[in-house]
């Protein structure tokens, strides 16, 4: 029996997309021979893997056996490329993600951080959102990723960083009238006050509702914002109240100089940043390296909010 490693790739393909012509293209080849190679691959197993039909194709029953096999291999050759590339603790290059309410700010701090630490780091930048980045972590697109705990996914360890409180944000009318109508804030206490979130799929929407105590019905929340920038322009014009991460502070409020914050009263809701890689790849000497960088950028951050 001679099976090869492409062979597995294009079935793996062709049972995520069943059909040979998107197959072939995921995988960069012509259609024809992406069936060839099926066709070599259900004769060296000496039965049909898929069900061939006019529009698709579906996996038979000894398929859907051999594909758990397929991503075996897959996942173990992902492992041993792992390996390979960071062997020695520092690799050459590295594929890193960040969540969109992170990357603006702790980015140009990490990168100069690398060059100034001498560690000869050629990272690429992927900004997108939580499910997302775990996605393209286990797929193997990305070596780590920088996100909010907590982070349940099997297969991925986090290393929590550094810890990221939230102010409230509003016009000076706004607040004003919040602070005069009690001795302290709190998150829970905004009452009928209009929250602007960010659209929903941002992990910082799901945590400042929690911390509010509100559901996504709520009458006097508006999640539609798509970043940061424009929650602060909308806020700063007296459209109504947000929670603002204190890595975002200084920056925004740069930006948008009508703009106030205040604190909330003790404890202060925040939310716990972490970095994030597959339990299959080694996490000696670069892992770290990076953990530390970031830990020292979003550290003095989060420090001067305060």
């Amino acid at each position: 029996m001679s099976i090869t490693l492409r062979q597995l790739a294009y079935f793996r393909a062709l049972a995520e997309h069943c059909h040979f012509g998107r197959a072939a293209a995921a995988v960069s080849v012509s259609q024809p021979a992406l069936s060839v190679q099926i066709r070599e691959l259900e004769g060296a197993l000496g039965q049909p893997l898929v069900e061939r039909r006019a529009r698709d194709v579906v996996l038979t029953p000894f398929g859907r056996m051999m594909l758990s096999h397929a991503e075996a291999v897959g996942e173990g050759m992902r492992a041993l490329e792992d390996a390979a590339r960071w062997h020695g603790g520092v690799p050459s290059r590295l594929r890193l993600g960040l969540i969109p309410t992170l990357a603006p700010y702790l980015l140009p701090g990490v990168l100069e951080g690398l060059r100034s630490g001498d560690i000869s780091l050629d990272v690429q930048v992927q900004e997108a959102r939580t499910d997302r980045l775990l996605e393209d972590l286990l797929a193997g697109r990305l070596d780590a990723a920088v996100m909010a705990l907590p982070v349940d996914t099997a297969g991925l360890v986090a290393q929590h960083l550094f810890d990221d409180r939230f102010l409230l944000a509003g016009s000076a009318a706004r607040l004003e009238a919040l602070q005069s109508a009690a001795r302290t804030l709190r998150p829970d206490d905004l009452g009928t006050e209009q929250l602007l979130l960010l659209e929903d799929g941002h992990c910082l929407t799901d945590q400042a509702l929690e911390a509010c105590r509100r559901g996504r019905g709520h009458a006097q929340i508006d999640m539609g914002a798509s970043s940061l920038a424009t929650l602060t322009r909308l806020v700063a014009a007296g459209f109504g109240l947000t929670l603002m991460p204190e890595l975002a502070a200084e920056a925004e409020t740069r930006s948008a100089p009508g703009m106030r914050l205040v604190r909330f009263a003790a404890p202060e809701p925040r939310r716990s940043i972490c970095l994030v890689r597959r339990a299959s790849t080694a996490g000696e000497g670069w892992f770290a390296q990076l953990s530390n960088v970031l830990t020292e950028v979003g550290t003095a951050i989060t420090a001067a909010a305060r």
